[in-house]
């Protein structure tokens, strides 16, 4: 990858893994599936009318939409506002990997390599740990909330791929405009009337600054810049970088929010960073086997021998 697309990545690592400490800010000033409609309002609504018509079925933009935007997140917030600490949540909403692989096994007919399946084992276990840790010290109800949060996420990331859409701009402001009228739907019904006007009424600056980040920075780069990348290389050289979201988010949460971690949480943050690492490692195939890229000639110049053609050498 070119440096700068290097810096990209790291980017936008960085812009996801200090989203869950606004979202941690942003559940202090709304109700959860209110908060969730707002993210996603924020993306569709000023760009629905620019980007023009979806160029996929709409059966993949309402089937991404739908477990992407409202369970996937709805489930994250939920989770979160039921007291898993912002910093843990990034790295179990990594477990996300796992369950892309399964479903990809199962749906797309995707065989793992050994090597890819240890690394799924190793993160598993991590993910174990971490369970361990929140059945020790936290809420157990909001640490399952998150793990459900991760299966719809890898249920999303099949949908796309089966989608494969062309424009990732356009694709992400459709997917975009499915969940805000839902969520609301589910808020209103959940949380209540009341409690959705209080927290629109006394909405501040640090209210507003979460739906922007988590809506505008979040989900409109992070996931359009994501795709830039994925298109532009070999998604085994993208990937590894998503293992910083659990650093940048783990470390913001620790000096924004004061979260500590004891050492059953860096434990399983170790094993899933390892794991899923390991998920991402492509094994070199020898010259010559099925699938293995063809050797190109060498470049050297050409030197004729005397009395004979010129050869490589």
């Amino acid at each position: 990858m070119r440096p700068r697309h290097i810096a990209l990545a790291v980017a936008i690592a960085a812009v996801w893994g200090l989203n869950f400490v606004l979202i941690h800010v942003g559940l202090a000033n709304f109700p959860p599936l209110l908060f969730c409609a707002l993210r996603f309002a924020v993306v569709a609504v000023p760009a629905v009318f620019l980007v023009g018509p979806p160029t996929v079925a709409w059966r993949w933009i309402l089937a991404v939409g739908g477990t992407l935007g409202v369970v996937k997140f709805g489930l994250l917030f939920l989770g979160m506002h039921a007291g898993m600490p912002a910093g843990l949540s990034s790295l179990v909403l990594q477990s996300q990997a796992v369950f892309t692989a399964l479903f990809a096994a199962a749906l797309l007919r995707e065989r793992p390599t050994g090597l890819r399946t240890a690394g799924l084992a190793i993160a598993f276990a991590g993910i174990a740990l971490a369970a361990l840790d929140r059945g020790l010290d936290g809420p157990v109800g909001g640490f399952a909330l998150v793990v459900a949060a991760a299966v719809f996420w890898g249920l999303s990331n099949v949908l796309t791929r089966k989608a494969a859409p062309p424009d990732a701009l356009r694709w992400m402001v459709w997917v975009s405009a499915v969940p805000p009228l839902p969520l609301l739907g589910l808020s209103l019904l959940v949380e209540g009337p009341e409690a959705d006007l209080r927290a629109l009424a006394g909405i501040d600056l640090a209210g507003l600054g979460a739906i922007a980040y988590v809506g505008l920075l979040s989900t409109l780069f992070g996931f359009v810049a994501w795709s830039f990348l994925l298109r532009s290389y070999d998604a085994s050289a993208v990937a590894p970088y998503s293992l910083l979201v659990p650093v940048f988010g783990m470390s913001s949460s620790w000096l924004l929010l004061g979260e500590r971690f004891g050492p059953l949480a860096a434990a399983a943050a170790v094993l899933v960073v390892a794991g899923i690492g390991l998920t991402a490692v492509r094994p070199r195939r020898p010259a010559g086997a099925p699938g293995a890229a063809p050797r190109t000639p060498s470049r050297r110049r050409a030197v004729p021998a005397a009395g004979r053609p010129a050869r490589w050498r």
